[in-house]
């Protein structure tokens, strides 16, 4: 038995729901804008965070990717170089009679 085939709208829809932004509110949250508690929500959508104040309409969003480090540029003070004084030296006993 074969399987009907979904139109172009009815895939849409059926995207449209799976796809669908659950957006939450943040408990003890306070605005920086208006300053209210309780009136931001939160969602994530594709490796961003979004949130909004439903109070005032403020709005944030802050990315999810970690950017890799850069490494320090060298500097003299940064530069570790061998300590003359831990360097191993041969030291000779003499017999102070001889």
């Amino acid at each position: 038995m074969d399987k009907p085939k979904k139109t172009d709208k009815q895939a849409s829809s059926l995207t449209e729901i799976t796809m669908t932004v659950i957006k939450r509110f943040i408990a003890g949250a306070v605005c920086p804008r208006c300053g209210e508690m309780d009136k931001l929500k939160a969602w994530t959508e594709d490796e961003t965070q979004y949130r909004e104040c439903v109070a005032c309409d403020f709005t944030d969003e802050m990315s999810l990717v970690i950017e890799p480090e850069v490494d320090e540029l060298a500097t003299r003070v940064n530069q570790t170089q061998p300590d003359p004084r831990d360097e191993i030296q041969v030291v000779k006993l003499m017999d102070p009679k001889a």
